[in-house]
C-alpha cells in the first residue's frame, strides 16, 4: 500500500494541505522523503509506511511517537491522497 500512498504524495507535491489547527503547508519530494515547507522538518517515505498501520485516524494521537504527527495526518487524511482506501 506504502507504494501506491507514495505515487500520490508524489503527484500532489506542491499542493497546499491543511493541518488539524487550520495550519497550511506545502512540500516537495526528495527521493524517499519529503520536505515539509513550514518546518525544518523532513519526512521519510518509512514514517509514512508505519503511520499507514493507524489509518484511519480521527486525530494525531495515534502518530505521536513519529515524526511530524500533524504534517502525517494532514496528508495521509486528505482526500487527495486516500481516496476511497480507508
Amino acid at each position: 500500500m506504502i507504494e501506491q500512498v507514495w505515487k500520490r504524495i508524489s503527484q500532489n507535491e506542491g499542493q497546499v494541505f491543511k493541518q488539524i489547527k487550520g495550519g497550511e503547508f506545502t512540500y516537495k519530494v526528495s527521493g524517499n522523503t519529503i520536505e515539509l515547507d513550514r518546518t525544518n522538518r523532513n519526512v521519510s517515505k518509512g514514517t509514512f509506511a508505519e503511520a499507514l498501520k493507524y489509518v484511519p485516524l480521527e486525530n494525531t494521537v495515534p502518530l505521536q511517537k513519529l515524526q511530524a504527527p500533524s504534517y502525517l495526518f494532514a496528508i495521509l487524511m486528505d482526500q487527495r491522497i486516500r481516496k476511497n482506501d480507508w
